[in-house]
């Protein structure tokens, strides 16, 4: 029998559209954009049955996060600046920064992990990942923990 609390973290990219447009009908509902279910349904071409099925197991990413710490692990070059260009990012979309931790590079790899608490100010932590991830010399980054 499957555990009906287990949760798993998927990039957008991987979601079918069914469930991308029932987070988009909950956000038209939640900034009161629209005022029925229906409306929203009907903006974004989905069905009601569609909505009310995952309404209830679909969330953005940043929804969930606010008072959270995320601990992000990363692989990256070892280039000088690189670390503080990755705070500056971290620092711009005002989460706080409680622990890092960087190896000693291995064959110009260095292993680094950043736990960063969710403020109620924090901008989008979902865009602050992407942000992090397109940055020239980050390998990978990956979510570790959230507690």
């Amino acid at each position: 029998m499957a555990d009906n609390n287990t949760y798993y973290l998927v990039k957008k990219r991987a979601l079918p559209e069914v469930l991308l447009k029932v987070t988009e009908a909950k956000s038209l509902i939640e900034s009161e954009k629209v005022q029925t279910v229906q409306e929203a349904v009907d903006m974004v071409g989905l069905s009601r049955s569609s909505f009310y099925k995952y309404k209830d197991d679909v969330f953005m990413f940043h929804d969930n996060t606010q008072g959270q710490t995320i601990t992000l692990t990363f692989g990256m070059d070892d280039r000088p600046g690189l670390l503080a260009e990755l705070l500056k990012i971290i620092a711009a979309h005002e989460a706080n920064i409680l622990t890092i931790h960087q190896s000693i590079p291995i064959n110009g790899v260095a292993s680094l992990s950043i736990s960063i608490q969710v403020l109620p100010n924090t901008i989008d932590v979902a865009d602050m990942i992407d942000e992090m991830e397109r940055k020239e010399g980050v390998r990978h980054v990956k979510i570790l923990a959230r507690e």
